[in-house]
């Protein structure tokens, strides 16, 4: 890998982590279509890097959120009253939130890793995550909307969580999707499922610096990993800043006619 793809998947990174077009599909689709032969182990390790590097803008944009969050958390731990303050419950639908994709994520692990090298079967997965953009938009404009998450959409998100493990399915798409299904008013749904990304990059990040000591060439890639984390972080964060405020006026079509278009042509191309 270069510094120049190195920066350039990096800002694709930041840019689709949380717009709902699958990050993980386009750090696959992106060296295909450019060309660039990147070996599978760096390419595996960048990719869950620059996830984290997603982590930390989420942390800068939700600061006071996540303050609040951990504060009220531990507060009602302490008092033996966890569930009495919203925010309190917010962190506990967090954790709720991301035991379905954990738990399936620790066995399924090598067929992840094998579908970041796949294209074709990318390409399919990101179709998939325009129909499921479209199938929420239909539904919940026919629904009355609510903007307080109970623990039933807690696991309902949690559940749509696990879609995301593959490369071609957006996780805010997904998970974005499920909260909608459950009536969530659409910015509610992106906001909360911005927050419950934390465990699960967070864990990512862990396991991938488990990886990161095995590739041969180390000393000659962290320069340009670094460029590649750097630039994730501060697209990662304009990107939620825009999102939110799009999601509060307009609906998501857009983003289902692109993943089913790019999806398509891939596809085709793939065959």
């Amino acid at each position: 890998m270069t510094l120049i793809q190195s920066i350039i998947l990096g800002i694709i990174q930041g840019a689709t982590e949380f717009i709902p077009i699958s990050s993980s599909g386009h750090l696959v689709l992106a060296p295909y279509l450019f060309g660039w032969n990147i070996p599978p182990e760096e390419t595996f390790v960048f990719d869950v890097l620059v996830q984290v590097a997603t982590l930390i803008a989420v942390f800068a944009y939700f600061y006071n959120d996540i303050i609040k969050i951990i504060s009220a958390f531990i507060k009602g731990i302490i008092s033996k009253h966890p569930f009495t303050d919203y925010e309190s419950k917010l962190g506990w639908f967090i954790i709720i939130a991301t035991i379905p994709a954990g738990f399936v994520g620790l066995f399924i692990k090598k067929s992840v890793e094998n579908a970041f090298n796949n294209p074709h079967m990318t390409s399919l997965f990101l179709i998939i995550t325009g129909l499921f953009l479209a199938l929420a938009e239909f539904i919940n404009k026919k629904s009355l909307h609510k903007n307080k998450l109970s623990v039933i959409d807690a696991i309902w998100m949690g559940i749509f969580q696990i879609f995301a493990i593959f490369p071609g399915i957006s996780r805010s798409g997904a998970t974005i999707t499920g909260g909608m299904l459950r009536k969530l008013e659409r910015p509610y749904a992106a906001r909360f499922s911005f927050l419950m990304s934390i465990p699960v990059l967070l864990a990512a990040g862990i396991l991938a610096i488990t990886d990161l000591f095995k590739i041969p060439n180390l000393n000659d890639l962290v320069g340009i990993y670094f460029a590649g984390f750097f630039s994730a972080a501060i697209v990662g964060y304009i990107s939620i800043k825009w999102l939110l405020s799009y999601l509060s006026k307009k609906p998501m079509y857009i983003f289902s006619l692109y993943c089913i278009v790019i999806g398509t042509i891939v596809f085709i191309k793939t065959i």
